[in-house]
């Protein structure tokens, strides 16, 4: 595959072309993902768009190895989990792949990292290995080149200081945090912020309980005083994220498309303004599969924006019942 193609794509058509061609290479290199296509008689002979494109369920992410290519991973990301819960494992064979991903998708929608001091909130992440946000953040971190980016766990009171310091020299910050730990800073160091984008990466991590993303959000920008929280939206088996810069409205980079799936039969699509199941193309995942049936409930817009709006409650029974968070 020509990756370059990949994260040059500009228009509907330049997608519609790549995907097909990452379906083929796909079919014929990922083992699992072509014996899922053959059960559902789907096949390169009589796919002719992007919507016909079969969607692996992101269980098996739990389950099998999801590989396209022979080659070893240079590195291994896995989900968080417990005990009680299998967590998924995405193994990366060119980690330079995921680089270029993350970097340009951030500079799509935030302009040139090197602008900004980044700070970043991941207590529960870096607590754990293989994590695919704390690799991102700390390469953001890094290209960042400002003094003062870096990581915080729980000395809360350090971070406020630094926000201070940061804004009285009117320093374009970006604090990104995982959502319990945002909320404890909101609670303990309340503060004005003018120069600082606060996003969200989601999560409660079992800290707190779950809130709707409207009750957050609205916590989060009265205490800091800001007029719209940012988020993230990505996952392990993901190797691109889409970002929200206000109102839970996100929106992709380029090689990056969502869709929805009716909730009671998963093989139906579903048309725009309905709340379904999230279907993703991430066409960055080029040798791991690239067409991800998630676990996510949401609505897409028309101009391809989307909305999440919930999880399945139990996905393996078809998601009919549903928690929303």
């Amino acid at each position: 595959m020509d990756i370059q193609r990949i994260f040059s794509i500009s228009n509907t058509r330049e997608f519609e072309d790549v995907a097909l061609d990452v379906f083929q290479f796909q079919y014929q290199n990922n083992p699992t993902y072509r014996v899922y296509c053959d059960h559902l008689k789907k096949s390169p002979s009589n796919v002719t768009q992007s919507g016909e494109i079969p969607f692996l369920p992101i269980e098996f992410f739990k389950t099998h190895k999801i590989t396209a290519t022979p080659k070893d991973p240079e590195i291994l990301f896995e989900s968080s989990g417990t005990t009680q819960t299998s967590v998924s494992k995405h193994y990366v064979p060119d980690v330079k792949i995921y680089k270029q991903s993350f970097r340009k998708g951030f500079t799509t929608f935030y302009g040139p990292i090197e602008d900004y001091c980044i700070l970043a909130l991941l207590p529960s992440y870096l607590e754990r290995e293989g994590s695919s946000l704390v690799y991102m953040v700390q390469d953001l971190v890094a290209k960042s080149k400002h003094p003062d980016s870096g990581f915080y766990l729980y000395d809360l009171e350090e971070l406020q200081q630094k926000l201070k310091r940061l804004e009285s020299h009117q320093t374009k910050t970006l604090l990104i945090g995982v959502s319990f730990a945002l909320l404890d800073l909101a609670e303990l160091h309340p503060m004005h912020l003018k120069s600082t984008i606060i996003m969200e990466t989601g999560g409660m991590k079992g800290r707190r309980k779950e809130l709707i993303r409207e009750e957050l959000h609205q916590i989060l920008k009265k205490a800091f005083g800001v007029e719209q929280i940012h988020s993230e939206y990505g996952m392990t088996e993901l190797l691109s994220q889409a970002y929200s810069q206000g109102d839970g409205i996100f929106r992709t980079p380029p090689w990056m498309k969502i869709s929805t799936r009716d909730t009671e039969d998963p093989l139906t699509m579903q048309s725009h303004n309905k709340t379904g199941g999230i279907n993703i193309i991430d066409l960055a995942n080029v040798y791991s599969c690239a067409f991800i049936a998630t676990q996510d409930l949401g609505k897409i817009h028309a101009n391809g924006s989307f909305e999440i709006m919930g999880r399945f409650d139990n996905s393996d029974v078809r998601g009919c019942n549903l928690m929303v968070f």
